[in-house]
């Protein structure tokens, strides 16, 4: 398997999320990459020596790619969209539009989403595009895997695991680094996300 490179963010200052926290987070994301590299490279060798000799071991080490690339993708969504400064989203931007489309406002839409970071437990807040129904759809995600929607594109991901804001925020100030997140928002490069996803 090919493997994959870690991706490199322009993040400055940033609005209620330290460097420090920004930092430790990197780190993460790196071993998101390189242990999706690490179970390219076992079942490679597995393949290699034959899959009838290891098909338990295989089946398991799947299981774990699914939870390590979609960490490795889902932060580079949500790194990305914290790079190049904050932007506020266009008022004539087609993003803008469809969200309307989808939820009647813009503030209606922002609202339900803020709600759904509040989920308990850990995960992602994400907007996903699905371009076969030209819609867009809000979902939490448990962990980095489950509840990820087949055949959509993610175009924006919260973090709400606690590694992604307790240091700063300390556990009660969930719904502050929510704000702080969309304080901090390139919106640009969502909207970028949404052109490639059509």
């Amino acid at each position: 398997m090919k493997p994959f490179e870690e991706k490199k963010f322009n993040i400055g200052e940033l609005k209620g999320i330290s460097s420090k926290t920004i930092e430790e987070h990197l780190k993460l994301y790196s071993g998101y990459v390189k242990n999706a590299n690490l179970v390219g490279e076992k079942l490679g060798e597995m393949y290699k020596d034959g899959m009838d000799k290891h098909q338990y071991e295989a089946s398991e080490i799947v299981r774990r790619f699914s939870f390590e690339y979609n960490g490795m993708r889902n932060h580079e969504v949500y790194f990305d969209s914290l790079s190049g400064g904050a932007t506020p989203l266009s008022d004539n931007s087609p993003l803008k539009k469809k969200i309307e489309e989808t939820q009647g406002s813009f503030e209606t839409w922002l609202s339900i989403f803020k709600m759904l970071a509040m989920t308990r437990g850990v995960g992602w807040a994400v907007m996903w595009y699905n371009k076969q129904e030209d819609r867009l759809l809000n979902t939490w995600v448990d962990e980095q895997h489950l509840g990820q929607l087949q055949g959509c594109t993610p175009i924006l991901a919260l973090d709400m695991w606690e590694h992604s804001f307790v240091a700063d925020y300390q556990p009660s100030g969930k719904k502050q680094y929510i704000e702080d997140f969309f304080a901090n928002l390139n919106w640009s490069k969502i909207e970028e996300n949404f052109a490639k996803a059509k």
